[in-house]
């Protein structure tokens, strides 16, 4: 059984529930979008697109476009085919993820490539990645087209990195760090650079927004990492463990690894690099890693990036939606629930 690790020090904070009450309308409106551009008469495409976009998931990127919009006075409708094209984004990413990481679970539900197979996951992916570019062309703004589309090519190249360090053992904190920069932050920091864009925000609220995004997608990949090995399923979205049964280096992997005897590091390669998986294994891999504080401090390094993230706001206006997004990082660190 998983142990869920306590966090300590929790800050008073209302969630999401207020970003979410102030991006109501608009993400209606982006549910719409969604539903609309999902659609196609070749009949897979919206089967498998369905099944993951319904599946559940906050929708905390788009969210995060419609806020940041909405904070600089963006009354028009371009922010929500914006955030459409960063959930299409989104989900096309973990489409193309679970075929790369061979995964069998997704959101509580079978991956969509336990039902319909890895080639029509990979190329409804690249569908949605392709509307999403035809919804980019239609908002009309080349800034923020060029903020989306190097998000795009960023993650990809993540993805490519990820695999280089696939099942390897001597991955360093930097490389990791590198790897999640891309391939979970990047389009954070996108979602929230793109809300200003379309709000004509200066250069410096820009730059505001987008630290802000990329610090807040690092903790919340931290927290996952976390969670993984100390949280419930509920919390993660998937079952706990499954980054150990995949063989994944993930942050506490890495500090374990480090801080391990010669003997628990030949249990990390034989568990992730041989895939030589044992029962017992996963409670022990939890168990060393709480001893050696892996998990402990992968939270902690959470909460750096998190402080960064607030930091970033400093400048803006004080106003709802800046505490709404203040808010929105105390969330993602204490996903324990």
């Amino acid at each position: 059984m998983g142990v869920v690790v306590p966090f300590e020090e929790k800050e008073d904070s209302a969630g999401i529930s207020r970003l979410s009450g102030l991006v109501q309308q608009g993400m209606e409106d982006v549910n719409r979008i969604i539903l609309s551009k999902a659609g196609s008469d070749v009949e897979m495409i919206p089967e498998v697109a369905n099944h993951l976009i319904s599946s559940g998931g906050k929708r905390l990127r788009p969210m995060l476009t419609i806020a940041t919009a909405q904070m600089f006075g963006y009354e028009g409708a371009g922010h929500t085919q914006l955030a459409a094209c960063v959930e299409f984004m989104h989900t096309a990413t973990l489409l193309h993820d679970d075929v790369v990481d061979e995964s069998d679970m997704r959101r509580g539900k079978l991956a969509a490539r336990k039902v319909w197979g890895n080639q029509a996951s990979v190329l409804v992916g690249d569908f949605l990645l392709g509307q999403a570019f035809r919804m980019m062309v239609e908002v009309g703004s080349m800034d923020a087209l060029a903020v989306l589309s190097d998000a795009a090519a960023v993650i990809a190249e993540g993805e490519v990195m990820q695999l280089g360090a696939a099942k390897n053992t001597e991955t360093t904190e930097d490389d990791y760090l590198a790897v999640i920069r891309a391939k979970t932050a990047a389009l954070f920091s996108a979602a929230a650079e793109v809300g200003p864009i379309i709000a004509e925000a200066s250069a410096a609220q820009r730059a505001a927004c987008r630290s802000y995004g990329v610090n807040l997608g690092l903790a919340f990949q931290l927290v996952d990492d976390a969670l993984d090995y100390g949280g419930s399923a509920e919390a993660l979205g998937k079952r706990t463990g499954d980054d150990f049964r995949e063989g994944k280096i993930t942050l506490p992997v890495v500090l374990s690894y480090r801080r391990g005897s010669d003997e628990d590091r030949a249990f990390w390669k034989r568990c992730l690099e041989e895939g030589q998986i044992e029962d017992g294994d996963l409670e022990k891999a939890i168990e060393m890693m709480r001893h050696q504080g892996a998990i402990a401090d992968t939270v902690e390094r959470a909460r750096h990036y998190g402080a960064v993230a607030r930091d970033a706001l400093a400048p803006l206006p004080v106003g709802e939606h800046k505490q709404a997004l203040l808010e929105v990082v105390n969330f993602c660190i204490e996903r324990v629930h």
